[in-house]
């Protein structure tokens, strides 16, 4: 009977403990969950412009070599949490001659190298596009604006290279630089890097990110 009755005390001075754990309140405001992954077009500030495709409808941006980060192709990044993935497509330039192709001598074999950097310089990864230009099909596509016939520039991007950049979160915008293009003809190599030459060209540059939460609610100030 003295077994029974310690028993039932036990259960009844350990329930009401356990109810008061189980009631009471968490302190603190948990955060909010993390905005799920955006892909969108990126804020792009193109200095030179080489137009609109033709048959893409897609807008090329010439890269010039250079060393300042304010002389790139500039991308703004939105308020974001954690990295930013930047991608874009990086293609070769040609200037096309139909009076070499019919000739067969408008063989090209193109290396362009461009840097994604930071504003104050660092460099974050770099792109490279190779490929080779022998007739009108190697082209990507032909730039309306020109004076050429019917209205088409001589200067149109050829070859692909789909280039992938991880920002990190602390940077809210990155420069595209060039840095050099090897051109190999038949008649010999030659490399250009100085400052201000158009090295390559850019089209679809797009981010993948995370928007940053909303700013958490100021509490009201208690009275004195």
């Amino acid at each position: 009977m003295r077994r029974s009755l310690t028993a039932v005390l036990l259960v009844a001075c350990v329930a009401p403990l356990g109810a008061q754990r189980r009631t009471a309140p968490r302190r603190g405001v948990p955060p909010p969950p993390a905005a799920a992954p955006k892909t969108a077009d990126a804020d792009v500030t193109c200095p030179t412009p080489l137009g609109i495709g033709i048959l893409t409808k897609v807008a090329f941006c010439d890269v010039l070599s250079g060393r300042d980060p304010k002389d790139g192709l500039i991308v703004k990044l939105p308020p974001h949490a954690g990295p930013v993935t930047l991608t874009f497509d990086l293609h070769n330039r040609q200037t096309y001659s139909e009076e070499q192709v019919k000739a067969k001598r408008a063989y090209t074999r193109y290396t362009a190298t461009v840097g994604v950097l930071t504003m104050d310089n660092t460099l974050l990864a770099r792109g490279v596009v190779q490929n080779e230009f022998r007739k009108a099909s190697d082209l990507v596509d032909r730039i309306g604006g020109g004076a050429g016939p019917a209205g088409i520039k001589a200067v149109a991007p050829t070859g692909t290279e789909h280039i992938v950049v991880t920002i990190p979160e602390a940077e809210d915008q990155v420069s595209i630089l060039g840095e050099k293009v090897t051109v190999e003809r038949l008649e010999g190599t030659a490399t250009y890097s100085s400052p201000g030459r158009p090295i390559a060209v850019v089209s679809n540059v797009k981010i993948e990110y995370r928007p940053a939460p909303p700013p958490r609610p100021r509490r009201p100030a208690r009275g004195r």
